[in-house]
This record gives C-alpha cells, structure tokens and sequence, in this order.
C-alpha cells in the first residue's frame, strides 16, 4: 500500500510539472516573437516614406498645378479684349491657346489617373503640349529673336503690324472711336497744368492725346495746346512730332511715332504678361509630371 501511494504521488508530481515546464516556453515564443520582432519594427515606420504615400502627394500636387490652368481658360474666354486687338486678328489668336490649355489640362490630369499603368507613355503624351506651350510662352515674351514672323502677338511680330501704315490707319480710327482721349478730358477737365503734369497716363493718352513732352507746348486742357515760338531741340527725333500735333480732336496726334508706340505697349505688356504665365504653367507641370513618372517607376520596380 505504501509502494501504491508513492507511485501515485510521483506520477501527481509528474503531471503538475509538465505544464508548468510548457506554459512558460508557450508564452516566452509568443512574447518574444510579437514583442520583440515585430512590434518594434511597427513603431519605427514611417508612413510618409512610403512609396504609395509619395505617389498619391505627387498626384495631388500634380494635380493642384493644373488648377491655375483651369482659372487662366476661364479668363482668356470671358475677359474683355483689348482695344484694337481685333484689327491684327490677336482674339482668335487668343482663342487658339484656350483651347490648347483645355487639351493640357485634360490630358494631363488622365495622365496622372493612368499613371500606374501606362507611365512611359503617359509621360511622352503630356511632354508635347508642355513644349508647345512653352515654346509659344517664350516666343511672347521675346526670348529669342526667330519668332517675328512665325509666333503671334510675339514683342517683333506687334512691332511688324503697328508701324505697318496700312494696318495703322485702322488702328488709329479704333483708337479714336473708342474715345480714350475725350475720356481723358472727361477725367482732367478741372486740373491746371502743374496738376496734369503730376497725372499718371495710359501708354495711349500719353502717346496719342497729348504732345510730346519735348516740344514744350503750353497747357490749356489735355487735348488742346498751344505752341510756343522756336523749334525746340532740333537734333530730338520728335520734333517731326511738334509739326504733327493738332489741337482737331480728330487728329491731336494719332499720326505720331509716340502714338504707335504707346498702343504697342499696351499690347506686348498683355501678351507679355500671357508668355510669362505659359512659360512657369508648363514648367511647374513639366517637374510635377517628370517626378510621379520617377515615383511610379520606383514603385513598379518595387512590386
């Protein structure tokens, strides 16, 4: 009975000590595997250097550049020409590269949304409008000196058109039908001289309306001068200008080198303005497209 008792109190003791020998190796594999290995590797990512994370920043960002393309569409149709453009056919011209940011917009917003699948391609297909639009940007602005006769509206290609006699007829008739100098007199009728000396004037006014500074007439109102005794100046080449000035509302000094000048002004600073918004528009799209295409190639790469 005795031997019995033993035997059983041994085999009791066996029982109890297997689990606890088991249970601690359990927990310690489960501890040490998702406490030690895992769970420290969680906390020291960051999600922001994620390759998907960048590719979805870079196509709100590419995104977000086409938008000012969008409002720019929207004022080329809906903002009012200036005066006289339509006599060199500049509104339909206008026109032309709305329609041609309509079709960069577009496409490169597909781009972006094709991205994954196609992205070489997508990337030649939006790098030609940007080039054309930056082409046709640099040409407004006059960055190089072969675009006279082959860009509209470029600095050369106004300068061709104005001092061209047969168009300059039209435009001087534009000028005065739209009434810029009786508007100036409607603005200024109650200043004396000293004052109107002080007044800031449109390219227009300054060129068309009123003499040239140089041939020193004496102040009556902005359209009506008197000349004074003497040629001033004999060697300046406005003096030819002096002789053209007439105080006939319908002349005043519309036959000007002044006159050509300042309503050329008024155009290359439009078009200028226009060149310069076409030129950093393509180029902010061109490195926001130049990048998703790199980010999706990694990507790829990756997968």
């Amino acid at each position: 009975m005795a031997e019995n008792n033993n035997a059983n109190v041994v085999a009791e003791e066996a029982v109890a000590i297997v689990p606890v020998e088991d249970k601690p190796c359990t927990d310690k594999e489960a501890g040490g595997g998702g406490g030690g290995g895992d769970v420290p590797a969680t906390k020291n990512k960051n999600p922001f250097l994620e390759i998907n994370n960048l590719d979805k920043a870079l196509a709100t960002m590419t995104l977000i550049f086409s938008i000012p393309i969008l409002g720019f569409i929207v004022w080329i149709f809906y903002v009012r020409y200036s005066d006289c453009e339509s006599i060199l056919k500049l509104p339909s011209f206008q026109v032309e590269i709305g329609i041609a940011l309509i079709f960069l917009f577009l496409i490169s917003n597909g781009v972006v949304f094709l991205r994954s699948r196609h992205p070489v391609l997508g990337l030649l297909i939006v790098m030609v409008p940007l080039l054309l639009i930056f082409i046709i940007g640099l040409a407004l602005v006059g960055a190089y000196k072969m675009e006279s006769r082959s860009v509209a509206a470029s600095p050369k290609w106004l300068r061709l058109k104005v001092f061209d006699e047969a168009h300059w007829q039209d435009i001087k008739s534009c000028i005065y039908d739209t009434g810029a100098c009786d508007d100036l007199v409607s603005r200024t009728l109650m200043l004396k001289s000293y004052d109107f000396s002080l007044k800031k004037l449109t390219s227009i006014e300054s060129g068309c309306c009123t003499p040239a500074p140089i041939c020193e007439m004496e102040y009556v109102n902005a359209t009506f001068w008197t000349k004074k005794e003497g040629v001033p100046n004999p060697s300046s080449p406005y003096v030819s200008e002096c002789n053209l000035w007439d105080n006939d509302r319908g002349n005043l000094c519309y036959n000007c080198f002044s006159c050509k000048t300042g309503f050329l002004k008024t155009l290359q600073a439009k078009w200028w303005k226009l060149g310069v918004f076409l030129i950093l528009a393509s180029l902010l799209l061109f490195l926001a497209h130049l990048i998703l295409f790199l980010s999706s190639v990694v990507k790829q790469f990756r997968s």
